[in-house]
């Protein structure tokens, strides 16, 4: 993950500071490195693996007697031996289907290449259950006026989330957010992770602005800095 400096998360700061002098809202910025780590589709590849490759292999004319004669082991002489052999087969091709699922669950481990074979639609409710997760963790859904708008990135799954509040949710219409996600993920795309959080909280003070304008008596409810979660 490529880190942010402190004059970056300074930057994000200042924009969501000066983003809600404008208006009555608030809006709260996090970055997740990676949401959750998802091993179910990891070990549904290697339990496919290793219930195909053996049997695809035995189509293809290998056979486990082979891997006897392979290191050395006894052959079967007579009739008399048939079930020894059976049970030799069987043993090997056991043997041979664990060691498959081994060896593609550690390839499968490998954090890109799990992520790679992951289904898009998997990690977008991964990451869309998180951001709703932090939402109601940090008190966005507390606000005086329920205006707070969570703008969530997760770098390693490529996901973008605003979520807001029901009190500007009912004002703005659905295409404005779009606009916010694009404005994040134009930068995310780039490298320039700090320019796509400005980009997007400007907009995001733009629409608060509109349809939540300042109040007397009002106060930031919750805090401007980016929050970065751990890995």
């Amino acid at each position: 993950m490529k880190t942010l400096s402190e004059a970056d998360q300074a930057r994000i700061a200042q924009a969501v500071a000066e983003a809600e002098k404008t208006t009555a809202g608030e809006i709260f910025c996090v970055l997740a490195p990676e949401v959750g780590d998802d091993r179910q589709p990891p070990l549904i590849w290697a339990f496919g693996a290793a219930l195909l490759l053996p049997a695809l292999a035995l189509l293809a004319g290998f056979r486990p007697e082979m891997l006897t004669r392979l290191f050395g082991g006894w052959t079967v002489g007579h009739a008399a031996a048939h079930d020894a052999a059976i049970l030799s087969a069987l043993l090997t091709y056991a043997a041979l289907q664990a060691a498959t699922f081994g060896v593609a669950a550690l390839i499968l481990a490998i954090p890109p290449v799990r992520r790679a074979l992951s289904p898009a639609s998997a990690k977008a409710a991964r990451v869309r259950q998180a951001a709703m997760d932090y939402f109601v963790a940090k008190d966005l859904h507390l606000t005086r006026d329920r205006t707070g708008v969570l703008i969530f990135a997760a770098l390693a799954e490529h996901r973008v989330e605003v979520i807001a509040d029901e009190g500007i949710y009912a004002l703005a219409p659905n295409a404005v957010w779009d606009a916010v996600v694009a404005d994040l993920t134009a930068g995310l795309k780039r490298g320039a992770i700090a320019d796509g959080f400005v980009a997007a909280v400007a907009r995001t003070g733009a629409i608060l602005a509109a349809h939540v304008p300042p109040r007397p008596g009002d106060s930031n409810e919750l805090p401007d800095s980016l929050t970065v979660l751990p890995h």
